[in-house]
């Protein structure tokens, strides 16, 4: 099996177009929440600023949704795992087309990936594809661990009614999905890094409207106190300070105007792809929601020659998702099914340059070099 690090690629220049520029909120946007830590000198520990972040947090969703922050997503995932308090060592269905992070979520949490393949059209695992599968699980499934694709979100009530129908726990890994994600009805999970589209540095959060599993995380991320000195369940140092709830506020201050000028850039990118019909972004991306990367398919097996001439005319590409996380060795003993549109989007999906203030003149540039990759047009 040929490793992704023996694939040899041109060199970027150092004028080269990156494929992200994060933006977080400015000094002077935080300074004066910075200043109401400084009046409290309340630095951690669930203070006042963390207790607005996630009432905030918690207000994009539906009624009754209660949003419990981490120090990342993947803890988040893995704690919300452990919190569900599946058997050890059983099995957790999730698709191996995902950032890799799902899966270390699933190990670290004591359970055990089993890798599904995804819609075509979708980039996703549906329901129907995980009970076709059921029957024939190598293991004890206790639950499904679906993820929103680079910030498109899957069909939520197909999920409830698998949950509903079947009793297993349902997760959804939604790291990239602060926009499109308003449906507390499913327990998930967001990413608030610094390349996501509201992001903080680093940070996440569980939401969800069953208070008694959003309760069970915040003690484990707290040493599993409860208002004393007694660790009544295990737990860890996965809680937010102040000083980060400070950015979270900044940030979803600016997050009305920071979504229009995202939808702007989208609107952009789109209009200069609508020169090479061949390459397909997301449905809905730009129009229905957005995210902080711009995600395309090309034509069935271009993505390795669309990387090299775009790098070859300075523009930075990422295959977000490599080829699969059932390809990474960290992940290669774990049972999975057959894949093949798994590995068919690993050689048709890249990442295109895109930001919040992306130019045009950085959008034709693009379309430019890919119109330069032999069968794109």
């Amino acid at each position: 099996m040929r490793s992704a690090a023996t694939v040899k690629l041109p060199t970027l220049d150092p004028g080269a177009l990156p494929v992200a520029r994060p933006r977080l909120p400015r000094a002077d946007d935080i300074l004066p929440y910075l200043r109401r830590i400084d009046d409290a000198r309340w630095y951690s520990n669930f203070g006042p600023l963390l207790t607005e972040l996630e009432l905030r947090l918690a207000s994009r969703f539906t009624d009754g949704a209660v949003a419990a922050t981490v120090v990342n997503a993947t803890q988040a995932l893995t704690l919300t795992l452990q919190a569900m308090d599946l058997p050890a060592g059983s099995l957790v269905a999730t698709p191996s087309w995902t950032f890799v992070a799902t899966a270390h979520a699933i190990a670290q949490a004591g359970l055990v990936p089993w890798f599904l393949d995804v819609d075509h059209a979708s980039q996703m695992l549906h329901p129907a594809q995980v009970r076709d599968q059921l029957g024939r699980a190598p293991g004890q499934v206790s639950a499904v661990l679906p993820v929103a694709a680079h910030g498109a979100m899957p069909d939520i009530e197909a999920w409830l009614a698998f949950r509903e129908e079947t009793g297993l726990a349902v997760l959804l890994d939604a790291a990239a999905a602060f926009d499109a994600a308003r449906d507390a009805r499913l327990p998930t999970v967001v990413s608030l890094h610094a390349t996501k589209v509201l992001g903080i540095g680093e940070g996440g959060f569980l939401v969800t409207d069953d208070a008694a599993l959003a309760f069970r995380v915040r003690r484990m991320t707290t040493y599993g106190f409860n208002g004393t000195r007694e660790a009544q369940i295990a737990g860890t140092n996965a809680k937010l300070s102040e000083y980060t709830a400070a950015v979270g506020l900044a940030a979803l201050d600016q997050w009305p105007a920071d979504r229009l000028r995202f939808f702007l850039a989208a609107q952009h990118t789109r209009i200069g792809l609508a020169m090479t019909p061949s390459v397909v972004p997301q449905l809905g991306w730009g129009s229905d929601w957005v995210t902080s990367v711009c995600v395309v398919r090309l034509p069935n097996g271009a993505a390795q020659a669309a990387t090299e001439t775009l790098m070859a005319h300075g523009v930075e590409t990422r295959r977000w998702w490599g080829r699969g996380c059932h390809q990474d060795a960290a992940f290669a003993r774990y049972p999975r099914t057959a894949l093949p549109i798994t590995e068919r989007l690993a050689q048709s999906v890249i990442g295109l340059p895109f930001a919040i203030d992306l130019a045009r003149d950085d959008v034709d540039r693009v379309v430019r070099a890919l119109r330069a990759t032999p069968g794109i047009a």
